[in-house]
């Protein structure tokens, strides 16, 4: 904005926006009628973030989830992969990163995995059905941090998830809250024709490349994520190893 005496000064719409650690679960059902399938919701049409867009249930890290308790500990290399490449303004462990994913995918879903256990506190799904939250086989495949100028900043990284773990039925959204509307399981060859974020088309190709190369064997942690590092105005690809 212009103030009376001429000079300019930074408003909410000038002022770049901090970027925030996030977690998205790619939940894929390799078992479908249709082929290979992924769990997909659309924002609301008013949201601040990628409006009407579909995507992959995540969100943001709390600081409570660095404090969770997991019935089992994630893959070390997976661990390893996810601690890479820190930014320099914060540090986030992998644990948090893993209890925001599955955090995130109970609150929007419904959806769980885990055996039954003491839940953490305030995971009031997991506390309902007994269970504890279990990150062991999740696999770490994708991170890209949103580009400058954007309404909301994150660094997200993307955790692929068996259908084949989640508990009870995987088609019973009941559980979900309102973030995410239309939820269904979208055959990858279907997905593309959706409203998406540029970024969500890039990370479901290298879905397809993970089953590609895993054929009808199971899916492993890649030796190399993909990065898209966007926290400068320069734009960088690397892939962490």
């Amino acid at each position: 904005m212009t103030t009376a005496t001429g000079i300019l000064t930074p408003n909410r719409a000038t002022r770049e926006q901090p970027i925030r650690d996030a977690a998205t679960v790619i939940v894929l059902d390799r078992n479908t009628p249709d082929g290979p399938s992924v769990l997909m919701g659309q924002r609301g049409a008013s949201a601040a973030f990628m409006p009407s867009k579909y995507v992959f249930p995540g969100g943001a890290v709390d600081a409570a989830d660095a404090d969770v308790q997991f019935a089992a500990e994630l893959q070390q290399q997976t661990a390893a992969l996810l601690a890479a490449e820190p930014r320099e303004d914060v540090q986030v462990s992998p644990r948090a990163l893993a209890a925001a994913a599955l955090r995130e995918l109970a609150e929007e879903t419904g959806l769980m995995i885990g055996p039954p256990g003491p839940a953490p506190s305030g995971w009031s799904h997991y506390a309902d059905a007994g269970l504890a939250p279990d990150p062991s086989t999740l696999i770490y495949m994708f991170r890209a941090i949103t580009p400058p100028g954007r309404p909301r900043r994150f660094d997200a990284r993307f955790l692929l998830l068996d259908a084949e773990r989640l508990h009870g039925n995987r088609h019973d959204f009941s559980g979900a809250c309102d973030e995410l509307s239309h939820l269904h399981w979208v055959p990858l060859t279907e997905a593309r024709a959706l409203d998406l974020p540029f970024i969500t088309e890039v990370v479901l190709a290298e879905v397809a490349s993970l089953l590609s190369s895993a054929g009808t064997g199971p899916l492993g942690p890649p030796q190399s994520v993909p990065f898209f590092d966007n926290r400068a105005a320069t734009p960088r690809f690397m892939r962490i190893a």
